[in-house]
């Protein structure tokens, strides 16, 4: 099974959902990306610092390799792209700068959104 978690909600509770179940499905052996998008790119330049409570948890899924990017067009606008890239995070839009969810599905994945 194939499956991409769209993360939205800039919301760190929200978020913490959303990397747990991502490392719950690779540790069971589930192919699973994360897709970063609308407010949720703001969590980045925040998850990064050391004293963050979700860092341990952001790097181990970023290291998993389980992290696909975060949306350039939202990053752009809410002017956190130059900290996404200092993060290693890909910025990725296909879709006039954003994520497209079709093209997730075109390769078998099933979308689930937060």
């Amino acid at each position: 099974m194939r499956t991409v978690l769209f993360v939205f909600n800039g919301d760190p509770m929200c978020f913490i959902h959303v990397l747990l179940n991502a490392l719950d499905m690779h540790g069971r052996g589930h192919a699973v990306s994360v897709v970063l998008e609308g407010k949720a790119v703001t969590l980045v330049p925040e998850v990064v610092a050391l004293e963050h409570p979700l860092h341990a948890l952001f790097v181990q899924v970023h290291r998993a390799g389980l992290l696909d990017g975060a949306c350039r067009a939202c990053s752009k606008k809410l002017g956190v792209d130059g900290a996404i890239e200092a993060a290693n995070v890909p910025l990725i839009g296909e879709m006039q700068g954003h994520p497209s969810m079709a093209a997730y599905m075109e390769r078998g994945y099933t979308v689930i959104s937060f």
